[in-house]
């Protein structure tokens, strides 16, 4: 059984961000894979080192405040289940929070858990669209599409990025990287949300998970001909 970990789902919901744990755990009950799922909210016990999947979606100002302050309490043990492997999906706000810091346009620092080598500073115009990012999954390259909207730009110290933009802004419309990756945790600011529109993306997350347990990775094979379709779509109108 593979335990799924949803933080503050009342509260990070932007663009449908909780389609990405729809999918997650879809694609692996497709399988017969058994998946529970604990949603965890303001002060709700968790051990995140119990968890395979853990994800942390985007919300508005307010609402990340009052998880940043909950989540602060728990960084111990959040960073502790990272090292030991934990698969992490954050987008956004979700994304801006496990970095170091976040600058408002006022010059005010908010901190961030400073699980992962980056800072995010406020910019004055929001970066809004769809994007088409190249990421390497098990050695191929892999195009993968989403919606970004996000103010803020993040820029990356010594880490890698999640992908390559094609089209779109990504991390900060500069130096044309996307989102961020450390071990099993993925970084994005691609909203749609992410997952449903990538099956490959999930099923390699999926297959992250089962290897940190000492399960078998490989996972039977499904019919996607109608995602393939619609990425096929999209790819072919973004990137003409």
């Amino acid at each position: 059984m593979l335990k799924v970990c949803h933080l503050y789902p009342d509260l990070l919901n932007l663009y449908g961000d909780r389609g990405n744990v729809m999918a997650y755990v879809r694609r692996c009950q497709w399988r017969g894979i058994e998946v529970e799922v604990h949603r965890i909210n303001l002060g709700d016990p968790v051990d995140f080192r119990e968890m395979d999947f853990l994800f942390l979606g985007g919300g508005s100002d307010r609402e990340q405040n009052l998880m940043a302050k909950d989540l602060e309490n728990r960084r111990e043990l959040l960073q502790a289940a990272v090292e030991d492997g934990l698969v992490v999906l954050a987008i956004c706000g979700g994304y801006q929070l496990l970095g170091k810091y976040y600058r408002t346009l006022e010059g005010h620092v908010i901190p961030g858990l400073g699980l992962l080598d980056f800072y995010t500073e406020a910019g004055r115009e929001r970066m809004i669209g769809n994007v088409v990012v190249e990421l390497e999954i098990e050695g191929e390259h892999v195009r993968v599409t989403g919606f970004e909207n996000h103010a803020g730009r993040t820029f990356l110290g010594q880490i890698s990025p999640l992908g390559r933009v094609l089209v779109g802004y990504g991390n900060n419309g500069e130096d044309g990287t996307e989102g961020a990756r450390y071990k099993n945790v993925f970084c994005s600011y691609l909203h749609g949300p992410l997952l449903p529109k990538n099956p490959r993306l999930t099923d390699h997350l999926i297959s992250l998970a089962l290897m940190r347990r000492g399960l078998p990775a490989e996972l039977a094979p499904l019919d996607d001909r109608l995602e393939r379709v619609a990425a096929e779509v999209m790819l072919k109108r973004l990137l003409m």
